[in-house]
């Protein structure tokens, strides 16, 4: 797990796909013939996006990013008498 929030800031627009993805007899591969599914817009605010789908007549829905809960410890919590298992190498 990675804790760093780069190339987090920018707003996603992901297209519904248009028909079901099928798998490929021979080799099992998936595939579909929607093209939209490898189109992927981003902009720098939502107020972009939802301006650009409104534009161009996209139904919508903005979903807000969640704020990561983070614990706050420290190195010395690792030897303090209060700790619940025992710290072994």
């Amino acid at each position: 797990m990675q804790s760093g929030t780069a190339n987090t800031k920018e707003w996603v627009l992901d297209f519904e796909p248009e028909q079901a993805r099928e798998i490929e007899p021979l080799m099992g591969w998936t595939s579909s013939g929607d093209m939209r599914q490898q189109v992927r817009l981003e902009f720098d605010s939502a107020e972009e996006a939802v301006a650009y789908c409104e534009r161009h007549g996209i139904p919508y829905q903005v979903f807000e990013p969640k704020r990561p809960a983070r614990r706050a410890i420290s190195y010395s919590d690792n030897f303090a008498f209060k700790r619940r298992e025992p710290w072994t190498h």
